[in-house]
Parts: C-alpha cells; structure tokens; sequence
C-alpha cells in the first residue's frame, strides 16, 4: 500500500507552498487507493503560534484534502523518540558529545579560516566523556572545557565512507559523499529530538512509502536516509518539488500578496481554482489547462513533475479562478459567497443566493468581489458618486424617475417579469420622447448607487419591488434636495 504524509509545523498559516506539497501528497495516495496522513511538527515550541494548527486543518477541509489519519503530534511521541535514541546507543550509532559551544563555535572559525565546509569533526566519536571534551593533541588545546554538571547532546554515527544515493522521483539520481556530511545532534542536552531525527522515527513507525516535499529538503535527506538505515528500516522514495516563486523571481511571501491558503479564501477564490493552479505549478498534461478532481487522479504523475522553480503568478488564477464561477454550478459557489458577505458584515436574509450568481460570474474575477458588487442588493443606496451622479442625474432625471416609479408600481407583482419591466421603461422613454439611455442612466445609478450591475431589467428583477420602488423614491428625494 501507498502511503504517504503532509507534516507541517504550527509556526504560522498553512502556506500555499505547503499547500502544493500536500497536495501532491494526497493525489499519490488517492490515484492507488492509499493512505494520506497529516502529521503536525510540533517539536520547536519556541516557534510554535496559537491556533496554527486549526489554521492548518481548516484550509486543508476548506481545500478537501482529506486525511486518513491524524493530525498526529510529534510531541505526544517524545517517549517513542527517546526509546529510538537508547537504540541507537545501545548499537553504537549514535553517541554522546560533551562538546561545548565554545569549542564548536571556534572549531568553525578555524574550518572557516581554512576555507573548509563547516561540520563536526566527530571528536566525542570515539571517546566520548567529559574528560576528554577539550583533548590533549595540539588541535584542539585552546578549546574551553564543558563544565561539570553540562548535559551532552547525543550524535548520530554517520557514516564516514561511501555515498548515499537515491533515486528521486523528481529529479533523478542525487548522490552525497558521506564525508560531506557530519554526525548530526539527534537529542539536544535538554532531552528534546531533533528535527532530522524525529521525521524518520515517524516515517517508519508509520510506514511510509513515499516521502514528497520542497526541493530546500534535499540536503536532509541523506542524513535521513543514513538514519533509515541504522534502524535497518525500507526506505522510502524521495521525490523532491520546486518551490515557489512570486512574480519577482523571489520567494513567495506576505510582500506578494495572499501567500496563506485561507487568505486565499478570504479574497473569494474557489478550492477548485487554487487546486487547479497549483498542481500546474511544475506540472503539465499536454496542452490541458483546467483539471477536474477527477482528471488530476487519472492524469498526474509525480515522476514528471518540472524540477525548475515555478513563478506563482495572479493573473493566471484570477482567470482559473472566473473560469469556475462560469462553469461550476451555483450551488458549489453558494458556500463561500454565503461567506464574503458574513465577512463584509451584509445581512442578505432569506434571499436565494443562486438566483444572483448567474448575473455576476462574468463580471467577478473573484467571489469577494462579487459580494462587494452586489452590496446594493442588501443594502439600499443612500448615496451616489458624485462623477456618476453629475453625468446620471441630469436637469430632467426627476421626472423621469417620477414617472417610472408610477409605471413600475402599477405593475402587479406577479408580473414583475423581464417584458412588463421593460414595457414600462419604454413608456417613459416615449412619454418624454427620449431615447432609453436618457432614463436607464439615471434608474440604473438611482437602483444600484453605481455598483457594477447587469442590464435594467434584470435589476428590477433581483431587487423584486417594494426594494425598487423605495431606490427610485430616495433617489428622486435626493434630486429635489439638490434643486432646493
């Protein structure tokens, strides 16, 4: 069975880099009937933020990235951790290191003086004790001493001879010499594991199949896979993705714009637009732009994804993003439009939502802004802009609207349909002998307070009666307060 994990640290928003990854993730699991499992990397309270781990499982249920396990805690598993240690001290691969930060810190400098790749130089490998912390060779003679009551860390053994090599998913064949490499700290001197360590503990316990992350995790993973092997434990395939980039050819950040998946949200895309453009983000089928659930899980294949770094660009999602609304029956957009206008405080009653969608999902790029273009529905219009009203509300516009609020009200509800709403409005036009702009311009700024708006007649039909007539009334009040 496939099996493989999403691990995110609660040190802030479930990112949208993360995102990929996780989604990555959940479409290998999901194409071979596998196991996706969330595991939350909660090892380093100093970074941990409040509610981070909510954030992180509500963008994935917001995204419907389900998971067959978890959110499991790496910090309810210190004692499985500390088990995994004596292990490998018992082996002898691993070993305490009484080494102080005086000696690591100038044993660096001197390396770096030499122009040598920083790293351990496994002084406690072999005679690890407190006596012998600063050795007697001339090397290291001016190396402080641990005091007495100093905890050690403890150091895996890793190898000092041949390579490691795997064969990634994504980028083929990588290989480290393990000279490159140094005994890593797999338990600090407080007790705690460490980060290297703790993330192979749990891919084995969990028995996971295949590991996919961001390429910046290329160089752990010969220090796990080193650790694999001193436990003796199948290894995983790796496949290793790029990252993400704004448009700027930078990392993306907060300075790009949304860079969280749930700020994303809040700006009123759709989980179907961010899950299409991000799996295009470094991966292709043919020509084929828009991807269905359904088509990623018969068509995606991790082996081919791109090894580059991808430019994250808003443009294209904006356009994905309009696409779905287009596309995607009014039903699937009524949750999160529902959601824009609780989030812009706009009380829409028990007013159909669905009826409203087909009239803006070519005009909103996004479903905030559709909330936002549609507040004029909800919330009757007390003010113009003063451009529009200078050009709309023109000498004669009062006695225009005058006369079409008599046509309208005489209208029975029941008829409250596209021809008798128009019927009405050429009636006025007639009566003043005037071409229909001169009296739409005037009811359309009068009925909507110059939001972006379909035509008149659809208008009137979505506001229905008593709201039109109460716009046309407040706005002919307006006029004559401005004529007095």
């Amino acid at each position: 069975m496939i099996i493989t994990r999403f691990p995110p640290s609660p040190t802030g928003d479930l990112h949208i880099g993360g995102v990929r990854t996780a989604l990555y993730n959940w479409l290998v699991a999901r194409q071979a009937n596998g196991q996706f499992i969330l595991r939350i990397e909660d090892t380093d309270s100093q970074r941990e933020k409040t509610n981070a781990v909510a954030g992180i499982i509500e963008g994935m249920q917001w995204l419907g990235l389900d998971y067959d396990a978890g959110p499991i805690f790496q910090s309810d598993r210190y004692d499985r951790y500390r088990q995994a240690v004596q292990q490998l001290l018992d082996e002898g691969k691993a070993y305490y290191c009484y080494c102080s930060r005086e000696r690591l810190d100038k044993l660096r400098e001197e390396q770096m003086a030499n122009k040598e790749k920083p790293k351990y130089d496994g002084h406690c490998r072999d005679n690890a004790s407190r006596d012998n912390v600063n050795g007697d060779s001339a090397s290291h003679a001016n190396h402080s001493p641990k005091t007495d009551n100093a905890q050690p860390v403890v150091r895996f053994k890793n190898p000092t001879e041949g390579d490691v090599v795997w064969q990634d998913m994504v980028h083929g064949e990588i290989r480290f010499a393990n000279t490159e490499l140094d005994d890593l700290i797999i338990q600090r001197a407080d007790g705690s594991p460490t980060y290297n360590f703790c993330v192979v503990v749990d891919d084995i316990d969990m028995q996971m199949t295949h590991i996919i992350r961001g390429d910046d995790h290329i160089n752990n993973t010969p220090r796990q896979i080193n650790i694999f092997k001193a436990f003796d434990a199948t290894l995983p395939q790796f496949g290793h993705v790029g990252m993400i980039l704004g448009d700027d050819g930078k990392k993306l950040s907060k300075r790009h714009g949304a860079s969280s998946v749930l700020a994303f949200r809040d700006a009123g895309y759709l989980p179907a637009a961010i899950i299409n453009y991000l799996v295009r983000l470094g991966w292709s089928h043919g020509d084929q732009e828009i991807f269905s659930v359904t088509e990623l899980l018969e068509k995606f294949d991790i082996n081919t994804v791109n090894t580059a770094a991808s430019a994250f660009n808003t443009e294209k999602l904006n356009w994905l993003n309009q696409h779905y609304m287009k596309t995607l029956p009014p039903e699937q957009l009524l949750p999160g439009l529902t959601y824009q206008y609780q989030t812009l405080g706009i009380d829409t009653g028990d007013t159909d939502l669905t009826t409203i969608i087909p009239y803006y999902s070519e005009r909103a790029k996004t479903l905030k802004e559709m909330a936002q273009q549609t507040r004029w529905l909800f919330e009757p219009v007390s003010e113009y802009p003063e451009k529009a009203a200078k050009k709309a509300f023109h000498s004669d516009a009062g006695r225009y609207l005058g006369f079409i609020h008599e046509q309208l009200a005489a209208i029975d509800p029941i008829h409250w349909q596209s021809e008798a709403l128009h019927q009405a409005l050429e009636t006025t036009a007639s009566h003043f002998d005037v071409g229909f702009g001169k009296v739409g311009m005037p009811l359309r700024l009068a009925l909507t307070g110059g939001s972006p708006s379909p035509n008149i007649d659809d208008i009137l039909i979505l506001l229905g009666k008593t709201k039109s007539l109460h716009a046309i009334n407040t706005a002919v009040d307006y006029l004559n307060q401005a004529t007095t």
